[in-house]
């Protein structure tokens, strides 16, 4: 039986790349001052980098659910299976909505809740790519990257407080004590949630 691994790049995995380690990536949505880009596509991270340094509205959001339903309608005509590991349902609602879809597919797609995002799920995703080459089941591969999804965690730090205030994890008043004082959060992503770990000078 074959399994396709699919992810998005949210996992730090390019569609380039992807092609080269035989994974399938979705490319992530990005909107910079209201116009749509696709991360890899026609955005690179060194363009995204400037904008943000130049003060642009940068947000993201989730794949559109048809350009998921395409991929594994693409993919099922190749592969007997697909696993799909998107990013983690703490922090985004791609994993919830896929997970809905794949109901739809008579136990061919499974939708994989590793609780990760960047380097991890990078980790998890190229884990999950060898245990399809060993001959794992996609209902194999989800039950083992959902048991793992925990065993992972994430440290980062910021220079600009300003998507925090956006998204509303810090309010302006304290992010303004924060710059005169200049104090920067260390942040934590610990099972898929991301909160504050702790606050350091300099």
């Amino acid at each position: 039986m074959s399994v396709a691994i699919l992810t998005d790049t949210n996992s730090g995995i390019t569609v380039e790349e992807g092609k080269t380690l035989g994974i399938h990536v979705i490319p992530m949505p990005v909107i910079v001052d209201a116009t749509d880009y696709l991360e890899g596509e026609n955005l690179t991270h060194a363009q995204l980098y400037e904008m943000m340094r130049a003060d642009a509205d940068v947000s993201t959001s989730q794949p559109a659910p048809q350009v998921i339903i395409d991929m594994w309608d693409a993919l099922l005509k190749e592969y007997d299976e697909v696993v799909y590991i998107p990013m983690s349902s703490g922090l985004s609602n791609t994993c919830e909505t896929a997970t809905r879809f794949a109901l739809d597919y008579n136990g061919k797609v499974f939708v994989a809740d590793n609780r990760r995002i960047s380097v991890t799920l990078r980790a998890a995703v190229l884990n999950a790519k060898k245990l399809a080459d060993d001959g794992k089941s996609g209902k194999e591969i989800k039950e083992h990257l959902d048991a793992d999804g925990k065993n992972s965690v994430i440290f980062v730090t910021v220079n600009s407080l300003k998507y925090l205030i956006k998204n509303g994890r810090a309010t302006r008043a304290a992010a303004a004590i924060a710059t005169v004082l200049n104090i920067k959060p260390v942040l934590i992503i610990d099972g898929g949630k991301l909160d504050a770990y702790k606050k350091i000078r300099g």
